[in-house]
């Protein structure tokens, strides 16, 4: 059964879920249907981009812990990006990020999992204009959906958005559902966050 989260709420993923050892982290999201008239330009498509930043002791230390369309997989081999979804178009998740828990090297004790709006202040593009926007986490043995948070508040004039993070305490993982909007302009911006 799947537990639907609230903002600032944690779960503990190796508790309730004996022997897991491979977590399919699937995002999601849909564009708003824009306002204005029947002569109004059609918007560009919103491009989000999701991402994982590996940390070690709450730092991202080097530019190869970043997860993303441009580096789809961690050195390590236990994280994978599944590719990049340009338009949110389409049912169920728009982009996965499969991490593989039970080899994750030790140094590594947080995988924060960001999206931001790909050339958001040049489209002039914000979350206020995405809707249904969620992350969800799958065990990837046997698919299925431990956890799913919906994003549900108003995130007008935010560009990016940190989503949640799995993390190692007590030699046991869990999740955060954290939902943080920001103004960071990209991908690099949002990482600097974590330096």
């Amino acid at each position: 059964m799947s537990i639907s989260l609230q903002k600032g709420q944690k779960v503990s993923l190796s508790k309730e879920n004996a022997g897991l050892s491979q977590v399919l982290v699937g995002l999601g999201w849909d564009e708003a249907q824009p306002k204005g008239g029947f002569f109004a330009p059609k918007p560009k498509p919103i491009d989000c981009d999701a991402s994982a930043l590996l940390l070690r002791n709450g730092k991202l230390r080097d530019k190869a812990d970043l997860i993303y369309f441009g580096n789809l997989s961690h050195m390590s081999g236990t994280v994978q990006h599944m590719g990049d979804n340009l338009t949110g178009a389409g049912e169920g998740d728009d982009e996965q990020i499969l991490v593989d828990l039970a080899r994750m090297p030790e140094e590594y004790d947080r995988i924060v999992i960001v999206v931001n709006i790909y050339q958001a202040l040049k489209r002039k593009q914000h979350f206020g204009m995405i809707q249904n926007a969620f992350i969800r986490l799958v065990d990837a043995k046997n698919n299925r959906e431990m956890c799913k948070y919906n994003l549900t508040e108003n995130y007008s004039g935010m560009t990016a958005m940190i989503f949640g993070e799995i993390y190692r305490h007590n030699g046991e993982w869990k999740f955060s559902a954290i939902g943080q909007g920001t103004n960071d302009p990209g991908l690099g911006e949002l990482a600097n966050r974590y330096v």
